[in-house]
């Protein structure tokens, strides 16, 4: 009785209230949705109300706990999640990429007269999954948010029912979404396997809770006393795998370009930002938690991968004419330079959170970059999205000053260069790998960031020239004659702009933390 009043003590409801905030928020969306009028539903009340929703979940979360709350490491629901500073900013990080989808999306339903409910719905709860699955601590949890999230990702990346392209998009992503649960869960079985088994309990001394066979505390402790076992090391390359498949690591990116190239472009820039975060702050909680103890096994593997995946993305950008495939490629090659901060956060054993600071400013830096990257483009006015191809942007300074010169930035900050803050964050991760002796990683990052200048630069010339002369009678479309009402995406690819300029000059805590 005395152990299930404790059991019970542990359920610590209010250590997740940004996340049951953000699910309720989703219901009453859908909810409000469902009883409207057709005329109010035209109103875009759900899309207001929506972002305004998150804007103040926001700025309340970050206000609580920059100032209220002062947060500590601590764990709750019987060691399941574990909750701090950093999964404070993992919080963060999500809050505001969710809110800057729904600006993007609102804009993007009407124009192609899609509902706003279901869409701000999935949005908002594949957002609290994603905080939920960053802060797991328990394979169980592990998996049942990372399939939360999954299932409110199917339908967005289909949600445009009128483009046959979105359609297909959806179909790809749930047979290579439902391949890489497949692989995770049984990686996490043979793992379970093996630590149920009563013989591997005399390398393991209980945790606090008892022998919880699936808890990160338990398999670390059991890697540690089981280095060169095959079933775990398979076990653990399976986790590995089916991660390698959310953040689009070679060889595990088929899916990228045509996902990419089809979804409606708030969810090509929610997969690009949200879904690789999670991915890369989840593989951070393994390597240097429970895998901890097979570094040496992990390290020439993740070695590898990170190399093919820098050089693969970067060439294979290179050929892409639409600009939402470029973009998908050069996100995996994004995906590489992270994989050695990985693999650098792992050899630092004592300095290690130099290269954890490194990846966390690497991601916000990406955040705000994509967000005014994929903002300006989704106010182009095509018939469809995935038609973006670099002669649409040819003369855009001229016509849009603003957002030509917000694209710049954003372009300049994901190709790394100075004084954005793109530069800054790549320079980071050089110094970091070059401290860990990862020679081989580090000429394969300097060769991918020369590549990538060439793709980069090609949609810099034509956002700074005047359209070319052609001699057919089909004139080039001009998406950019008509914006209509922009003021939300405007003010946010201005700020999004504006702070990657700034985080260029000044790192701020970032800084302080390197």
């Amino acid at each position: 009785m005395e152990e299930l009043i404790g059991f019970s003590q542990e359920n610590l409801w209010t250590e997740i209230w940004p996340e049951l905030t953000l699910a309720m928020g989703a219901i009453l969306i859908l909810l409000l949705d469902l009883f409207l009028s057709k005329e109010k539903k035209g109103n875009n009340i759900c899309g207001t109300l929506a972002v305004f929703f998150q804007l103040c979940l926001l700025v309340y979360h970050l206000f609580d706990y920059l100032l209220i709350n002062h947060t500590f490491d601590r764990s709750s629901f019987s060691g399941m999640l574990r909750h701090g500073f950093q999964g404070d900013l993992i919080r963060t990080f999500f809050l505001l990429s969710s809110l800057c989808v729904s600006i993007l999306g609102n804009r993007f339903l009407q124009m192609q007269k899609l509902r706003f409910g279901e869409f701000h719905h999935l949005t908002m709860l594949a957002t609290a999954g994603l905080m939920l699955l960053c802060q797991s601590s328990n394979f169980i949890v592990l998996f049942v948010a990372l399939e939360t999230v999954a299932l409110a990702f199917y339908p967005l990346v289909a949600y445009n029912r009128n483009s046959t392209k979105s359609l297909e998009a959806g179909i790809k992503y749930l047979v290579f979404g439902a391949l890489s649960s497949a692989l995770l869960l049984l990686g996490i079985v043979l793992i379970y396997g093996v630590g149920a088994n009563p013989s591997a309990w005399s390398a393991v001394s209980p945790g606090p809770y008892g022998m919880d066979f699936l808890s990160f505390d338990y398999v670390a402790l059991l890697l540690e006393a089981n280095q060169g076992h095959l079933l775990l090391r398979a076990g653990v390359v399976l986790v590995l795998s089916g991660i390698a498949f959310k953040v689009g690591a070679a060889p595990f990116q088929i899916w990228v370009a045509d996902v990419y190239h089809g979804s409606p472009m708030p969810i090509t820039a929610f997969l690009a930002v949200s879904s690789k975060a999670a991915g890369f702050f989840l593989l951070l909680n393994l390597v240097n938690g429970p895998f901890e103890g097979m570094s040496e096994f992990l390290l020439p593997l993740i070695g590898f991968v990170a190399t093919f995946t820098i050089l693969f993305g970067n060439l294979a950008a290179c050929a892409q004419a639409k600009l939402k495939r470029m973009l998908g490629l050069s996100g995996v090659a994004h995906a590489g330079y992270l994989l050695v901060a990985v693999m650098a956060s792992m050899h630092l054993a004592g300095d290690s959170d130099r290269a954890v600071w490194v990846v966390y400013f690497y991601l916000y830096i990406y955040l705000f970059a994509s967000f005014v990257v994929f903002g300006v483009m989704s106010l182009a006015n095509l018939s469809d999205d995935s038609t973006h191809e670099t002669e649409h942007y040819a003369g855009l300074l001229k016509e849009h000053p603003w957002a030509a010169i917000s694209l710049l930035v954003g372009i300049a900050s994901l190709a790394g260069i100075p004084p954005f803050g793109g530069f800054i964050a790549k320079l980071m991760l050089f110094n970091v790998a070059f401290e860990a002796k990862l020679y081989v990683s580090l000429v394969a990052m300097v060769v991918g960031v020369v590549i990538s200048i060439y793709y980069y630069f090609g949609w810099i010339r034509e956002i700074c020239f005047e359209p070319k002369l052609r001699f057919d009678d089909a004139p080039p479309e001009n998406p950019w004659s008509k914006l209509g009402n922009i003021g939300f995406i405007k003010w946010t690819v201005l700020i999004c702009a504006l702070v990657s300029f700034v985080l260029g000059l000044w790192q701020g805590p970032f800084g302080d933390a390197f």
